[in-house]
């Protein structure tokens, strides 16, 4: 980006804000100067490339043709998980969509094949069915390329991207990213993200590109042009194109203290100098539909809020294709459920994500729109921007020449695009020199991430959480071990791999790669921005006591707070979430044979790094502003400076245990563990809520509660108890002061027995309290703590703050299990 273009960007996001300004809502191609640079700024789409004549005429026909049912059913998405082809015959459903763990017969790793397979029967039932039998069109979450099938290439996250400052590689990946999800069947993405976060808490903050408007700005007309092509009028799609969707619109970033699915409490003013200025970029260069945000403004849903999609995006903006919802965020409306929310539709909702609503959303959908509580004349348009974009995507007669290629996926050319990729996305934050590796150096590799692609690639990952995989998920990849190995081979030296660090030789140099495990959506959200686990910073004492200079690569979704580890190195990279192409790492740190220079370090931060672990909203412009490394800075060879030792004095502020909350938000909270039990024994339950105990009489796996994969399923065959498990803690002052153990419940089947909840070694039954709940349906369990015998219960010691048992067959639900202040409502069971 140009200096010239950069400072424009800023002005515009900027200046609203100081000025105060709360009604200049931007439209498209208002913010695009005669002079922009084309790379950052493209041309904008013919003004009827969307809504050419030809299109409308064959729309208007359609319509006339078209059935109540039809209609309704266009306006309706379900997950691939939820809905079969054969539902097809009965539910005229326009839409389907693979979710974050969802894929083929429920098979997260299925090959290219079956993915292909899926999208055919879905398209040849759709076509079977009489009437006007409008194509389906299939939409995933290739958020850093086709992040959901093994095999494919993926890219570092926009956080990275943002790093690297270069326009026309977002659009390279758009390019690359739409071929891959061609080639499976799939012809619609949810990207580009446009979020600007603004709390690094957030634990979405990884998919946006920058805590500052400029970059997204940038980098939306770009992507969207990647992703689709340059759109003309009357032509759809090509072969290797597919529609994008601009998310979350809008201020998805701006929620109060970093927490997903927020409220922004925020004004007009910085809503459209912050969170808007990547739409109109968007927009201009034609990307075919907006993703609605699951957050609130100022305490109104946006997916209800009829200012925001009907008045600004559709009317001042002039967003022509159509609105989807998110992930049932519908029924987070006011006055809505999963399965009715006529509200969302009348303020400008297109599509319901309906993933696993669907068919009760759709019969509630229809007589609305029979009673006319949805207007004809709305749902009509509803469908015509649908049919519009499906137009422009080509489905009615899509040429899918790619379909199927496995050449494609994972194709050698995608690889060397992400390799340079996670080049120009790494930032040097600190060198003493020791950068570049010499050439014929004895290196040692270090850390447990250093050959892990999954801990490079984050979330999103083959699974929504990214949890629960290997290297063996990524055929064709390279971790950042493997990619130093084959370097410092190449340049004639020899590279050891020992992830705690041990070595028999002493190195010349050591790379440390360590950070944050991957995480998605609502379960990254953390409330301290210091980097919590102490092993990576041991390990580098140890090295560096030992004489051993140290290169610390820290694979992070956000900037932390990591003063002491940096201290503690003579080299820090921050290499965000790279990807698959970890070879990309070492074309930066190793030098070549005869001299040869690596690549130079080119990446700036697009976030301010923090100067304590509690400098939670810190961001550039702001009041005060005081980061530790400030937006934009980034060392390099050819521009070295030295960085002095840090204060170690941030450290956490928030030092208390986690007394208080033991799951939430689909993950069981730090310090405690889940075990399921038997007469086996225990058997430990990682992040990935899938296992079962060891004689297989209690099994959990994720499922819907509020929020996708919020709660815990559990599924009893025989006697066994869930535990919650972690360290002694005492908890006599909780009990004292009359706090209550409560926990949100589902029952999936009859109580056939004693249900057993437990709190430290006492046990109470509560069968009483569950024989009258409908299954199905969620209610909320509020024991006193009082109810426990504190003799038997152990309070000074509790290790088992929570225990759920039965001795007979019982599926049961769980969610938000913890400790909170006595109500009315709270009680004590009785037989």
């Amino acid at each position: 980006m140009s200096a010239s273009r950069r400072s424009l960007v800023s002005a515009i996001a900027l200046a609203a804000v100081l000025a105060g300004c709360a009604s200049a809502w931007p439209s498209a191609a208002e913010n695009v100067s005669a002079q922009a640079d084309p790379a950052v700024w493209p041309r904008a789409a013919s003004p009827r490339a969307i809504t050419d004549a030809r299109t409308e005429a064959m729309i208007d026909g359609l319509l006339a043709r078209m059935t109540l049912e039809e209609k309704v059913g266009q306006i309706v998405q379900a997950d691939i998980a939820s809905i079969t082809p054969e539902d097809l015959a009965l539910y005229p459903i326009g839409s389907i969509l693979a979710g974050g763990n969802s894929s083929p017969g429920g098979n997260e790793r299925a090959p290219l094949e079956d993915w292909v397979a899926l999208s055919r029967a879905f398209r040849a039932a759709a076509a079977a069915r009489p009437g006007a039998a409008v194509p389906l069109m299939f939409g995933i979450d290739a958020v850093h390329g086709h992040n959901n099938i093994v095999g494919a290439t993926l890219f570092p996250h926009n956080i990275g991207l943002g790093a690297a400052r270069d326009p026309d590689l977002i659009r390279r990946i758009g390019e690359a990213t739409a071929q891959e999800v061609a080639a499976s069947g799939a012809d619609w993405t949810f990207g580009p993200t446009l979020a600007v976060p603004r709390n690094d808490r957030w634990g979405r903050t990884y998919e946006g590109y920058s805590e500052h408007p400029e970059i997204g700005a940038a980098y939306a007309g770009p992507m969207t042009l990647g992703l689709q092509g340059e759109l003309v009028e009357g032509r759809p799609l090509a072969a290797d194109r597919i529609a994008g969707s601009a998310k979350h619109f809008v201020a998805d970033g701006g929620t109060q203290n970093g927490v997903d699915q927020g409220d922004a409490v925020i004004s007009e003013a910085e809503l459209i100098a912050i969170h808007a200025q990547g739409y109109v970029p968007a927009i201009n260069t034609g990307v075919l539909t907006v993703m609605a945000s699951f957050s609130s403004w100022n305490g109104e849903k946006i997916t209800g809020n009829r200012s925001l999609l009907t008045d600004v995006l559709k009317g001042r903006m002039g967003f022509e294709g159509f609105v989807v919802g998110d992930w049932n965020a519908h029924g987070q409306v006011e006055g809505c459920s999963n399965e009715s929310c006529p509200q969302a539709i009348n303020a400008g909702l297109d599509m319901f994500m309906a993933p696993d609503s669907w068919r009760g959303l759709y019969i509630n959908t229809l007589a609305q729109a029979r009673s006319g509580e949805i207007p004809a004349a709305r749902l009509d348009d509803a469908v015509r921007r649908i049919l519009r974009v499906k137009a422009k995507l080509g489905v009615f007669d899509r040429d899918r020449s790619l379909e199927g290629r496995t050449d494609v996926l994972g194709s050698p050319a995608h690889r060397a695009l992400a390799r340079e990729a996670v080049r120009k996305s790494l930032v040097l934050l600190k060198n003493d020199g020791v950068l570049p590796i010499r050439a014929g150096a004895r290196v040692l590799v270090a850390g447990t991430a250093a050959d892990s692609i999954g801990q490079a690639s984050g979330g999103w990952t083959v699974t929504w959480q990214g949890t629960d995989i290997t290297n063996a998920d990524f055929p064709g990849g390279t971790s950042i071990w493997a990619g130093l190995r084959e370097a410092v081979t190449e340049a004639g030296g020899v590279a050891e791999l020992s992830e705690d660090g041990d070595y028999v030789q002493k190195p010349d140099v050591a790379v440390v790669v360590f950070g944050e495990t991957p995480y998605a959506e609502f379960q990254g959200d953390i409330e301290t921005l210091d980097f919590g686990p102490e092993e990576p910073l041991a390990l580098l004492r140890r090295l560096k006591a030992a004489g051993i200079p140290t290169v610390s690569v820290f694979l992070s979704g956000r900037p932390l707070w990591v003063n002491p580890e940096i201290n503690a190195s003579d080299a820090f990279v921050a290499a965000w979430l790279p990807g698959t192409e970890g070879g990309g790492v070492a074309d930066v740190l190793v030098g070549g044979s005869g001299g040869r220079k690596p690549v130079d370090f080119t990446g700036r931060l697009s976030f301010s790094w923090p100067r304590s672990s509690d400098q939670n909203v810190l961001n550039f412009g702001d009041e005060n502003y005081a980061p530790q490394f400030a937006y934009g800075y980034g060392l390099s060879y050819a521009k070295p400076e030295t960085v002095g030792p840090l204060s170690e004095d941030g450290a956490a502020t928030i030092t208390r245990s986690n007394l208080d909350r033991y799951f939430r938000d689909g993950r069981v909270q730090s310090p405690w563990s889940l075990l399921l039990r038997d007469s086996g024994g225990d058997a430990r339950v990682g992040q990935a809520l899938s296992s079962a105990s060891p004689r297989g009489n209690l099994s959990v796996r994720s499922t819907d509660g509020a929020a996708q994969e919020s709660a815990m399923a559990l599924s009893f065959s025989g006697e066994a108890e869930a535990v919650i498990f972690g360290p002694a803690v005492d908890l006599s002052r909780q009990r004292n002061g009359d706090m209550v153990l409560t926990a949100g419940v589902r029952l999936e089947s009859r109580v056939a027995g004693p249900v057993e909840l437990g709190f430290g070694k006492d046990r109470i039954d509560i069968a009483p309290l569950l024989r009258d709940a409908k299954i199905g349906e969620w209610r909320t369990i509020k024991i006193r703590l009082a109810c426990f015998d504190a003799e038997a219960a152990g309070l000074t010691a509790v290790e088992t703050p929570f225990v759920l048992g039965s001795k007979t067959p019982l599926r049961i639900s769980l969610a938000d299990i913890g400790l909170v202040p006595h109500d009315a409502e709270a009680i004590c069971p009785s037989s």
